[in-house]
């Protein structure tokens, strides 16, 4: 069979197919393993573990400087997760976004590390992030204008790539998938350095895994917010902060007919347009849902978490095992295939920092500005 056909199988949904490729199959194994299966792949990635934050070693900024150069000489992938502050109900916390996207990185690091090359993590730059428009006035919700957040990835991106960490994948865990896509073009627009620079909403890189019960899945409801799909995460990751007494159910509210024109947040219905692509369709959601939830938070379960974080999970290992087997730690894609610059010009920038001949990039003028 060609690479990137698909595979039906039977056992699966009618509408859900895997492509025969590699993270076709990866999905497929997800879907098709034994709850006990499951568990053994969790505890591969040491799930679930507290928030290492602060744990020494866990993170490019809390791990000893010569330490962190020889892991990048082994391994030079940034993980960097992307979070926010934004009202989860009162039965969650406003750092649950963050929480959840760390706490995936974080598994994926010690598994890497079993392995003997980490992949590198960066402390969430965002712990405040960009929102759509009917986010606006919810109190606990903390909203960035875009232009600030897009300036603050670019230079986050720029002073990473100096480093030498030179491929660098955002792991988005939040409503600004837009925001953040925008800051790659234009980093690579203001800068043209070569490297590998991918944004990932980590829950639509696994929505079959949040598929409901009607689509053959384990949920109840669609993924929404703060809902059976995140109230599911924080009781498997952060079950101290949750007070289940106080979740509830609700609804938003549709100002047009609900006619499958806008897909809910993980795309799982493959309609029109994404959740993000119009306003005014829907009330906002301090008149819509005021309590901070949009769903069903009382069908939270531990339990429905687990198959989502396995596949994600064992999707980061696959990116970063690619990305290495075809650029090895220290290399990136040849100068000349990601950028109109002069390879000789890049030739001092590219270097290990603080290596013979090194220049830092901040002494290499912008596309424009020479």
């Amino acid at each position: 069979m060609d690479e990137g056909s698909a595979v039906v199988n039977p056992r699966h949904p009618s509408d859900l197919v895997f492509e025969d490729n590699a993270v076709g199959r990866l999905k497929r194994e997800i879907w098709d393993a034994s709850d006990e299966q499951i568990d053994a792949i969790l505890r591969e990635f040491g799930m679930p573990s507290p928030c290492e934050w602060a744990r020494p070693g866990s993170y490019i900024q809390t791990t000893i400087r010569h330490q962190l150069e020889a892991n990048r000489r082994k391994n030079d992938i940034v993980l960097i997760p992307i979070g926010c502050t934004e009202n989860h109900g009162r039965h969650m916390v406003s750092a649950a976004d963050t929480l959840y996207v760390s706490m995936i990185c974080e598994g994926v690091r010690r598994f890497t590390a079993k392995r003997g090359a980490p992949v590198n993590l960066a402390l969430p730059p965002l712990n405040y992030g960009a929102h759509p428009y009917h986010h606006v006035g919810m109190p606990g919700t903390v909203i960035v204008r875009e232009q600030v957040v897009r300036e603050l990835l670019i230079d986050v991106m720029l002073g990473l790539w100096n480093d030498g960490f030179r491929k660098q994948i955002m792991i988005n865990n939040h409503g600004q998938l837009w925001v953040l896509e925008s800051a790659v073009q234009e980093f690579c627009k203001r800068y043209q350095l070569p490297g590998i620079f991918r944004v990932l909403d980590w829950h639509r890189g696994v929505r079959e895994f949040f598929r409901t019960k009607a689509q053959g899945g384990a949920f109840d409801s669609p993924f929404v917010h703060a809902d059976e799909s995140e109230t599911s995460l924080s009781l498997y990751l952060t079950p101290e902060m949750v007070d289940m007494a106080y979740a509830v159910d609700t609804q938003g509210k549709a100002l047009l007919p609900d006619g499958g024109h806008f897909d809910t947040s993980v795309d799982a219905y493959r309609r029109p347009h994404r959740w993000s692509e119009g306003e005014g369709h829907a009330a906002i959601e301090i008149a819509g849902t005021p309590e901070g939830v949009v769903g069903l938070a009382t069908r939270g379960d531990a339990r429905k978490a687990k198959r989502p974080l396995a596949a994600i999970m064992r999707y980061l290992v696959l990116v970063q095992d690619e990305i290495l087997a075809r650029f090895p730690a220290g290399t990136v894609p040849p100068p000349d295939m990601m950028t109109l610059r002069d390879p000789r010009e890049l030739e001092p920038y590219l270097r290990e920092p603080q290596s013979p001949g090194w220049k830092p990039v901040y002494a290499l003028p912008m596309v424009g500005q020479q």
